[in-house]
């Protein structure tokens, strides 16, 4: 998986003010899957992931990955990662 799911619910999770503990009570995920979503670990459930995005209003979709030779940093980031913003 690639980490910046992780950076992105750690920066959100700091952004609220909590602790990994008090994301993992509220979010209702364990306290060792937050830990790994946020130190970037290779396997993880897509579910406890749309879990954790959710406390931002967030999803993960499927999407086409980047070609090595697409140089738009913007495209390499939303191949990476795809959301649905639903406060919009």
């Amino acid at each position: 998986m690639s980490t910046i799911i992780g950076e992105y619910v750690k920066k959100e999770r700091k952004k609220l003010g909590l602790t990994q503990e008090e994301f993992a009570v509220r979010s209702g995920l364990g306290l060792r899957f937050v830990r790994e979503l946020e130190q970037g670990k290779e396997t993880v459930r897509m579910d406890k992931v749309n879990q954790a995005l959710m406390m931002f209003g967030m999803q993960a979709v499927p999407g086409r990955i980047a070609r090595a030779d697409e140089t738009n940093e913007c495209l390499n980031l939303c191949a990476k990662f795809l959301y649905k913003d639903y406060t919009a």
